[in-house]
């Protein structure tokens, strides 16, 4: 089956090259970088193609992604229009859908279809399962049934809608919550406040959302700025925050608690299912809370720590939690990993992974037995010892060398090491066995 070819224009960085990792296994991947020496080692690094012209990255794609700030989305769309294949797709990864649909609209040909869409997550994530992505097709055509079917295919969470409608629900969802919580931070900064010293009072609520606040300030503050300026409507929502913000603090300054109360509730009303949001942030708290009582209830004992971006899984005795990072000791490294950027494997998880990962030890293990031994026994017991894998009986002898009310028994046993192994010679002659 001859694969699609798949072109990137923004490959090289943010959201377009965490596309290239989704797109590289099942199509022909091509990319373009506004800087060509860092696009090269992109492509390199992810192993797909690089090309030097957009236009010509469009002439070859049946399939080209627009991946670039939203500023020049526009201006890239009508560059690489006429170059289209006839019969091809276009697709624009943008957060404001209204300006790409209508240039779409506007410059390609009848015989391209295309698709805006928005996939709501960022670069850092790490899957496609259970990640919302808005697809606002003016009108679907061949294109569209296929893009839905994959997507729905990747376990993704598909919501169709208008542009307009789109870049309304955005204005809450990113320009305003976006606006506030620069805000909040652009206040903690003002007052010259020492985050890491209201680490020692905090709560774990104030924990999460200082964390959510440090996540939208550290992104790409141009990428920022053009979601804030260029959602049409971005004034509305900004206004309506800086009304309640002075209206707020006003009726407290007048010290109207009757008021307060009564935008409280009016606000808490209009949050919809409370019940879910307690619910939600609970878990939040709890799986917090559960990661470090669990690292700290295994100091001295092995762990595996799998880092949530790289992917690499991290494995030896856990020596100390200092502050907010896991001192692990593997042979004679130390290593020092963030909590924050570690998931905790769950036992059956760490031993598959020793189990691919290590160089396994398989011994034959030859034992007298009493003739009556149960050899199913045997075995089971044998595979619940820690670290052994597998053990299968090979020989069975009572010859002259072996008394008659006895019988000499071989065993493979294979174990992540050899103290595993020695551990079953151990059981052999705890069930009355003679080693050989």
């Amino acid at each position: 089956m001859v694969k699609m070819n798949v072109g990137i224009i923004g490959g090289s960085d943010g959201l377009g090259k965490t596309l290239v990792y989704y797109f590289r296994d099942e199509f022909n991947v091509f990319i373009t970088g506004y800087n060509p020496e860092k696009g090269k080692r992109a492509a390199d690094e992810l192993g797909v193609n690089y090309i030097e012209s957009n236009a010509g990255l469009a002439n070859i794609s049946d399939i080209l992604v627009i991946s670039v700030p939203i500023q020049y989305t526009s201006e890239v769309i009508r560059e690489v229009a006429p170059f289209m294949k006839s019969g091809s797709l276009m697709v624009d990864v943008t957060s404001i859908k209204e300006e790409p649909s209508k240039t779409m609209a506007e410059v390609l040909p009848e015989t391209v279809e295309y698709i805006p869409t928005h996939p709501v997550f960022g670069p850092r994530t790490t899957s496609l399962d259970n990640q919302v992505i808005v697809l606002t097709a003016d009108k679907k055509g061949e294109w569209y049934p296929k893009v839905y079917n994959y997507l729905a295919g990747k376990n993704m969470r598909i919501i169709e809608t208008s542009a307009k409608n789109h870049d309304f629900m955005m204005s809450i969802v990113q320009v305003l919550t976006h606006f506030s919580f620069i805000s909040t931070a652009s206040a903690i900064e003002k007052l010259s406040v020492d985050i890491s010293e209201t680490e020692d009072y905090e709560s774990p609520i104030y924990n999460l959302m200082i964390d959510m606040i440090a996540r939208i300030v550290s992104q790409n503050p141009y990428l920022t700025y053009n979601i804030q300026s260029r959602n049409n409507y971005g004034p509305k929502v900004r206004n309506a925050l800086a009304d309640s913000v002075i209206e707020l603090r006003d009726v407290i300054n007048n010290g109207d608690e009757e008021e307060f109360i009564d935008i409280a509730i009016k606000a808490t009303k209009h949050m919809g299912d409370i019940k879910n949001a307690l619910g939600r942030s609970d878990k939040a708290i709890s799986a917090l809370s559960y990661e470090y009582t669990y690292l700290n209830n295994s100091i001295g004992q092995e762990v595996g720590l799998k880092h949530i971006y790289s992917g690499k899984i991290h494995v030896g005795i856990l020596e100390s939690i200092d502050g907010k990072t896991a001192v692990l000791k593997d042979g004679n490294k130390t290593k020092k990993l963030r909590i924050a950027n570690i998931r905790i494997l769950l036992p059956s998880e760490l031993y598959q992974w020793k189990i691919d990962n290590w160089n396994t030890k398989t011994e034959s293990i030859s034992c007298v037995f009493p003739k009556n031994v149960h050899v199913e026994t045997i075995e089971d017991t044998v595979m619940n010892i820690d670290n052994i894998i597998d053990i299968k009986l090979t020989d069975a002898y009572n010859g002259p060398q072996i008394d008659d009310d006895s019988i000499s028994l071989t065993f493979e046993v294979t174990g992540l090491d050899k103290e595993d192994i020695e551990n079953v010679r151990k059981l052999f002659t705890g069930f009355g066995g003679i080693i050989r």
